[in-house]
């Protein structure tokens, strides 16, 4: 008599756990980790190369900027993608635009008063 209650219990146990299969909820887990990656190292990646380009693009004659650890100030923009940019009195090069690693914006009056 015992004996038949513990098999239907065991019976109604495994129709329970039979509801979610395994293929599922490693299918669910594969999602979750792709969407934690795009979230975390894709999406914020893109967006920091977007603003780098948007930089390259808004460089203007007196703009300074980094390229290879020297910093310079643009002389000329030409059309071509090329700066003349000079590192000290009198020592000028042409650098490729692609090649600026880091444009330092002048900040306003302004703006550092507001940042004090």
């Amino acid at each position: 008599m015992f004996i038949s209650q513990a098999f239907a219990q065991t019976a109604e146990m495994a129709t329970q756990t039979q509801s979610v299969s395994p293929f599922s909820s490693m299918i669910m887990q594969l999602i979750l980790v792709i969407a934690i990656v795009y979230f975390f190292l894709i999406r914020p990646q893109q967006k920091r190369i977007r603003q780098h380009e948007a930089e390259l693009n808004a460089i203007i004659q007196g703009t300074q900027v980094i390229i290879s650890g020297l910093l310079g100030r643009v002389v000329e923009v030409q059309e071509d993608n090329r700066l003349i940019v000079e590192f000290a009195p009198n020592v000028r090069m042409t650098v490729l635009r692609p090649y600026v690693s880091q444009v330092i914006f002048e900040s306003s009056p302004k703006s550092d008063k507001k940042k004090k």
